[in-house]
């Protein structure tokens, strides 16, 4: 397939396990569009029009056409100007590459990253905090995001992409709602008993257990492996760390088990705080898989030679009693 038609089928399936539900997703665009409408000719030029489609700024096409047909994918968790530079030194071998693809944003996607954060405030809607307190905390939070991304130097890796000539692709969101859909979907399911069963449960994936060999594997942040699991909120997408002030609201809805990819030392205490158990199934592990559930269905009718780098496994056999259907 070519780079457009891999990048639409990547947002689209994004879209499909959005944990907000698909229709909230598409009035959100439809939204969008409106406030399109509005802006005045001058505002419009530098409006990034891509978002009247794609509701996730951290996932864009950072270099190339979109013409390019695309057979081998150089692929990983980052793809920064190291690995922009070891794929140029594997093409001088041979070795073909068609496209960098990182699941972590960079360029204009890394600069939009906490326009993303408003997802959150949905997820946690459907988890019984208010949508008014959901909204209220996330501001402050997002707004913080955004200042700590002001100064980054965003364009580094795009240019080093942009000079050798090399596409370049980042999906964020869309691999994280698939990470964090098919854990919630599997929780809700299988209804694990203790915190211990939660950490057992994600042994089953390979993704943990190779994050395992290296001590990045699930481990028990706040509670114990003994405690009851009670109703278990998974919270993997939505740009990055939400605000710290929302535990509480969780608490207060039911949720007695977090589980995450990381979490800060002042989220953790404010966790701890409000007597939730934390479980960490860890960060790289869990973007492995969202990223290899994406490839899954991105390559069902496409097949695609994938160069794991920077931290990515490709892992396609999901060797887990888990049978419910796949993202």
């Amino acid at each position: 397939m070519n780079l457009s038609a891999l990048y639409k089928k990547a947002i689209s399936i994004g879209i499909e396990s959005d944990p907000r539900g698909k229709d909230l997703v598409i009035r959100e665009i439809e939204r969008q569009k409106k406030e399109y409408e509005k802006l005045r000719d001058r505002e419009k030029e530098t409006f990034d029009i891509e978002r009247l489609e794609n509701p996730y700024p951290d996932s864009r096409i950072l270099y190339g056409k979109g013409d390019e047909e695309i057979k081998t994918i150089f692929a990983g968790i980052d793809i920064e100007v190291g690995e922009v530079l070891l794929a140029e030194t594997l093409r001088n071998k041979n070795i073909s590459i068609d496209l960098l693809l990182s699941h972590h944003p960079e360029g204009r996607a890394y600069a939009n990253l906490y326009s993303v954060m408003h997802m959150q405030a949905d997820i946690l809607h459907k988890f019984g905090v208010p949508i008014s307190i959901a909204e209220d905390l996330l501001e402050e939070r997002i707004r913080e995001v955004e200042r700590k991304l002001m100064p980054a130097n965003h364009a580094r890796a795009v240019d080093a992409a942009r000079l050798l000539n090399i596409p370049f692709i980042c999906l964020h969101a869309p691999s994280d709602n698939m990470a964090a859909s098919y854990l919630q979907r599997l929780f809700d399911e299988r209804e694990p008993y203790t915190v211990d069963d939660i950490v057992e449960l994600l042994r089953e994936l390979p993704e943990y257990r190779e994050a395992e060999k290296n001590t990045g594997g699930p481990k028990i942040l706040a509670g114990s492996k003994n405690r009851k699991s009670g109703k278990i909120f998974v919270d993997m997408t939505g740009g990055t760390e939400g605000s710290k002030e929302i535990f509480r609201n969780l608490s207060l809805s039911g949720i007695s088990t977090i589980v995450a990819m990381h979490l800060s030392e002042d989220h953790w205490k404010e966790a701890k705080k409000n007597h939730l158990n934390v479980v960490i199934a860890g960060h790289i592990a869990s973007d492995n898989l969202g990223l290899n559930l994406l490839f899954d269905r991105i390559t069902t009718d496409d097949p695609l030679t994938i160069l794991e780098c920077s931290g990515f496994r490709r892992f396609s056999d999901r060797k887990t009693s888990y049978k419910a259907q796949d993202v």
